[in-house]
């Protein structure tokens, strides 16, 4: 194990710098700060499993490299071979985590896996509705007396099926925002309770959108790597849909307008969307925890003396953890429900028509279920 080098890694990806600055609207509850959008990493603790298991071994020609060092001037590993992030070569979980899997070395990293059927990069992308594509992106909802419930990173087995279930008891509605390859869940239109899941949500009225291919930082990477991590995902998701989303978060709240992602996903056609009410969740994932994310939600809904009369939320979620799907979930809509307030897709809450929501590709690979429609 290289455990020196897995702290270096560690520290060098920990997110620094605050992407957004204060505003006096946004409140602070509980000392949580909803606007450190830019300190937000939950993965750091999941990449760093990535050198636990990794051994020796010399520099080779990266057609032979299946164990080696992999990056800068050791090269790249043969093909199907991951490259670590702390830079072996080797296959399976802990040398193909992403992210954090080195995909400019690793061919078989999941970064680089590529979706079956046509490219999307080509599909028409007119800009429909009101609704701000690409630029700073949205926040908050525009449609009083709703809450926009948010979930990131998903689909995962078990949480994800379990919160439909909870939305389904209160004829309520959620957004999810998928990630096509990551965390080692599988690839999701070639996983079949994925595609389950994925199909079940949109068909019971949910919103599908987008949050990448494997989680990248989208304004640490290449224009080209960056479009990739979009298109990626619109294959995936239109194989198992027979369309793809124009809603979109971006891993770790960060698209800068200097890095060029802003302009990119304006390009792509994508309506950038945050949240103005974090249940920093990823942190609080213990059952002595989870309170936290309760307080967090309740307190920043109420603040001020907000009520469904005048307010409307956008909040933040994440349907990889236990706690949230099992605990957190019925919370918030318990509470929301108590407030009067009602459980919407981010689409509704910005009033902007189901029209606007996908584009359709004809170009489906494998399973593609082309004829699905818009409901």
């Amino acid at each position: 194990m290289h455990l020196s080098t897995a702290l270096a890694a560690a520290a060098a990806i920990m997110p620094i710098v605050n992407a957004h600055g204060d505003a006096p609207a946004m409140p602070k509850i509980f000392g949580l700060n909803i606007r450190d959008l830019k300190t937000r990493n939950m993965f750091n603790n999941l990449k760093a499993r990535s050198s636990h298991f990794e051994k020796r071994g010399e520099t080779l020609k990266s057609r032979q490299n299946t164990g080696g060092q992999c990056g800068g001037s050791f090269g790249s590993c043969a093909a199907g071979v991951c490259c670590s992030g702390s830079g072996w070569c080797g296959t399976g979980p802990d040398y193909c985590y992403a992210p954090g899997c080195n995909y400019q070395f690793g061919p078989g990293c999941p970064d680089n896996a590529v979706p079956a059927g046509s490219d999307t990069a080509n599909v028409p992308r007119p800009k429909l509705g009101s609704i701000p594509y690409g630029g700073t992106g949205v926040y908050s909802c525009a449609n009083p007396g709703t809450v926009a419930i948010t979930y990131d990173d998903g689909p995962f087995k078990g949480y994800t099926e379990h919160i439909l279930e909870v939305f389904k008891r209160y004829n309520a509605k959620a957004t999810f925002f998928i990630t096509g390859n990551n965390i080692n869940k599988g690839q999701i239109d070639l996983t079949e309770e994925h595609r389950s899941v994925i199909t079940r949500a949109h068909t019971e009225g949910h919103q599908i959108a987008s949050h990448t291919w494997t989680h990248q930082d989208l304004s640490a990477i290449s224009s080209t790597d960056r479009k990739l991590q979009m298109t990626r995902n619109e294959m995936a998701l239109r194989n198992i849909l027979g369309f793809f989303p124009t809603y979109m978060r971006p891993p770790y709240s960060s698209c800068t307008a200097a890095s060029g992602c802003e302009q990119d996903l304006a390009d792509l056609g994508y309506h950038i969307t945050y949240f103005d009410v974090d249940t920093d969740d990823y942190n609080q994932d213990a059952p002595g925890e989870i309170q936290n994310s309760k307080n967090w939600f309740q307190g920043n809904i109420t603040a001020g003396g907000a009520s469904s009369g005048t307010h409307d939320w956008l909040s933040i979620s994440h349907d990889i953890h236990e706690q949230t799907a099992t605990n957190l979930t019925e919370f918030m809509l318990s509470t929301i429900t108590t407030l009067g307030y009602r459980a919407v897709t981010v689409g509704e809450c910005l009033n902007d028509p189901k029209e606007n929501w996908y584009r359709t590709d004809t170009g489906g690979g494998q399973g593609s279920i082309s004829s699905t429609t818009v409901s």
